[in-house]
C-alpha cells in the first residue's frame, strides 16, 4: 500500500456561496505537494459585518506551508473566485495561471495592489496541460456567465480528477465558448476518479436555459420604452451586457457604461478577444446631452450596493445624470439571497420617482449561469466519476447534490470548509479537521474574525456608546464630578431628564461612596463606574451600551 496519498481541502466555497478556495495535494502525509483552485471573496452586509469593504477566507493553514504549495489555479473571474489573489499573494507567492481574460482581471487586482502583474500566467485552453508538482492541470473550456470559464482536468498519480468550476450546460452563450458535451465525454473515457461539482441550482427543477433565449424578449421591452432605459446586470455577464447594449442600438439609441467595474469588464473582454462586436458607447458628459429617448445606460449595482451606480441613480443622481418619470429601469439579474433587501430599496426609490421597475420576477430577462438539477444529472452521466465531491453551495444543496450522485450509485460525501478528505481508496474519507473561517478586509487592513474588531463595533452598533471621564488629584481623590459624553443614545430617560445629567449625577454618587482601595486601582474604579453607568442606562433607556472610562490622575 502507498504511503502517499491525495487530499481534497476546502477553505471557502463549500457550506456556503461564494469565497471560494480548494486546496488539492498529493504526497506523503503532511508533506504533500500542494495546488490552490480559486481565491475569492464574498461581501459584507451591515447586519453581521458593518463597515468591512470585503470578506477574504482565512487561509492560515495553506499560509503556514507556503513552502508546499506548487501554484494558484482561477478557474475564471468572478470575484467570488479571483477577488483574493491580490491580497494573498504575497503571503503564498505562488505562480498564478488562468485563461486570458480572467488573466487580464487578476492582473489589474495584482497591480492595483502593488503586485507585479507577471506573475499571472495565461494558459491555453485544452490540450495544454500546466505542471505543478505531481499535478498535471489542464483547463477545458465550459459555458458559464463570464467569458473563458473553465473546469480543471487534474491528473495525478492516483488518477484523474476534475474540478468543474461554475458551470451551465450552455450550447449558445453568445459570448465565450460553448458547451461541448462530445469532449467532455472524451476527456473523462479515461476514467474519473473524483468529480469536485458545482451545487449552486441543484434544486432547481427545470434544465437551465441558454443566454440567447433572453436576447428577443430585451430587446422588445427596450424597443417599446418611451423615456431613457437603464439596465443593470453583472459586469461580470459580459453576453448579457452585450445582449444589452445591442438591444438599446437596434433600437436607436446611445449607449453609456456607468460604473468602473461595467467598463473594466468591457475592456478586458475586448483586450483577451472575448468579445469582438461592441456597440459604440458614449462618455457619462456626452450622455448629459443625448435626448432621453435616445439613451440607454448600462449601469453597476445589480445587488443593491449602496456606492454603485444604481444605487446612486434611486438616490439622486451619478456622474450628473438623473432619472425622471415615465423612465424604465431593468434588474436583468437574480436577486444573491440576502441582498433582497438593499435590492428592494432601490426599486421603491426608483418608484417614488415614477420610474419603471421591471425585473426578473417574469424569467424574461435573466438566465442562470449556474447548472440546474437535470444539467447536474447529465454532467454525471458524461463524466461517469468514482465519487462525487459537492461544492460552491451551502450545506443544504452539498447534502442534495450527494444525494443525487447515490442515486446513481456514484460515492459522495458532504464536505465543508476545514474538512480535509482522503480521495486515495475507492471512497472519499475524513482525515483531518482544520481550522477555517473569515478574514475581514475592513479599510486598507486585514483583521481576523476573532480579533473583536467586527464584534465590537456590531456591539456599538446595537447599544451605544458611552464615554465617562474622571479626574483624580495628586491624593488620590475626584476632582471634581465625572462627565458623560454619549453616541447613539436617547437624549432623554424615563425620568424626562437629560440622560447625560442623570449619569453624571449617578456616577458622582458612585465616586463618592467608592473607598480608598477603588479609587487607588484603576482597574477596579473603571470596573465600578462601568457597572454603574450600564446599571444606569438600563434604567433610563432599556439599553446597556459599550462603555469607555478613562482615568486621569494629576501627578
Amino acid at each position: 500500500m502507498s504511503s502517499e496519498r491525495l487530499i481534497y481541502l476546502p477553505l471557502g466555497g463549500a457550506g456556503e456561496i461564494g469565497m471560494n478556495a480548494y486546496v488539492y495535494g498529493y504526497g506523503k502525509p503532511g508533506k504533500e505537494r500542494l495546488i490552490l483552485v480559486d481565491l475569492g471573496v464574498t461581501f459584507p452586509d451591515m447586519d453581521s459585518s458593518p463597515g468591512v469593504d470585503l470578506i477574504l477566507p482565512d487561509i492560515t493553514w495553506l499560509k503556514e506551508r507556503k513552502n508546499q504549495l506548487e501554484a494558484i489555479f482561477i478557474t475564471h473571474a468572478h470575484e467570488d473566485h479571483v477577488g483574493a489573489v491580490a491580497h494573498f499573494w504575497q503571503d503564498l507567492g505562488a505562480p498564478v495561471y488562468a485563461r486570458a481574460f480572467t488573466a487580464n482581471i487578476a492582473r489589474r487586482k495584482m497591480e492595483e495592489m502593488g503586485h507585479p502583474g507577471r506573475v499571472v500566467q495565461t494558459v491555453s485552453a485544452w490540450p495544454a496541460k500546466t505542471e505543478a508538482g505531481p499535478f498535471s492541470v489542464g483547463f477545458l473550456p465550459i459555458s458559464h456567465s463570464i467569458p473563458e470559464s473553465s473546469g480543471l482536468v487534474l491528473d495525478c498519480p492516483e488518477g484523474r480528477l476534475i474540478h468543474t468550476g461554475d458551470f451551465k450546460l450552455d450550447e449558445t452563450p453568445i459570448v465565450g465558448e460553448a458547451f461541448d458535451p462530445v469532449l467532455w465525454k472524451e476527456v473523462s473515457a479515461p476514467g474519473v476518479k473524483a468529480l469536485i461539482c458545482d451545487s449552486t441550482n441543484v434544486f432547481s427543477r427545470h434544465a437551465g436555459r441558454s443566454e440567447i433565449t433572453v436576447g428577443p424578449e430585451i430587446e422588445s421591452l427596450v424597443s417599446q420604452a418611451k423615456g431613457m432605459v437603464v439596465a443593470t446586470t453583472f459586469a461580470s455577464n459580459v453576453a448579457r451586457v452585450k445582449t444589452l447594449a445591442m438591444a438599446g442600438e437596434k433600437a436607436g439609441r446611445s449607449i453609456c457604461l456607468l460604473g468602473r467595474a461595467m467598463r473594466r469588464m468591457v475592456e478586458a473582454a475586448v483586450e483577451s478577444g472575448v468579445l469582438d462586436v461592441f456597440p459604440t458607447v458614449v462618455s457619462s458628459e456626452d450622455a448629459k446631452n443625448i435626448p432621453r429617448e435616445n439613451l440607454m445606460l448600462l449601469v453597476t449595482g445589480s445587488q443593491g450596493e449602496r456606492r454603485a451606480a444604481s444605487a446612486q441613480l434611486a438616490r439622486g443622481k451619478y456622474q450628473g445624470i438623473t432619472l425622471a418619470e415615465g423612465d424604465t429601469f431593468l434588474f436583468s439579474s437574480k436577486t444573491i439571497p440576502g441582498n433582497e433587501r438593499g435590492v428592494i430599496g432601490i426599486m421603491n426609490q426608483l418608484s417614488e420617482k415614477g420610474v419603471d421597475v421591471v425585473d426578473d420576477d417574469s424569467g424574461l430577462y435573466h438566465v442562470s449561469g449556474h447548472a440546474n438539477r437535470p444539467d447536474l444529472e447529465a454532467m454525471h452521466d458524461l463524466v461517469r466519476p468514482q465519487m462525487l465531491i459537492p461544492m460552491h453551495g451551502e450545506h443544504r444543496h452539498l447534502r442534495e447534490h450527494v444525494k443525487l450522485a447515490k442515486a446513481k450509485n456514484i460515492a459522495g460525501i458532504v464536505c465543508v470548509n476545514g474538512m480535509m478528505l482522503n480521495l486515495s481508496g475507492n471512497a472519499p474519507t475524513v482525515v483531518e479537521y482544520i481550522e477555517t473561517g473569515r478574514t475581514y478586509l475592513d479599510g486598507s487592513v486585514q483583521v481576523g474574525a476573532l480579533d473583536g474588531v467586527v464584534r465590537e463595533r456590531l456591539r456599538m452598533a446595537l447599544n451605544g456608546h458611552l464615554l465617562v471621564t474622571v479626574l483624580i488629584d495628586e491624593d488620590g481623590n475626584p476632582l471634581g464630578d465625572p462627565w458623560c459624553e454619549t453616541m447613539g443614545l436617547a437624549e432623554l430617560g424615563s425620568s424626562k431628564a437629560p440622560l447625560v445629567d442623570i449619569l453624571e449625577e449617578d456616577l458622582s454618587q458612585y465616586v463618592g461612596r467608592a473607598g480608598a482601595k477603588t479609587l487607588g486601582n484603576d482597574d477596579k474604579l473603571e470596573e465600578g463606574l462601568r457597572r454603574a453607568a450600564r446599571q444606569s442606562c438600563q434604567q433610563e433607556i432599556g439599553k446597556k451600551p459599550e462603555v469607555t472610562v478613562i482615568i486621569s490622575r494629576l501627578q
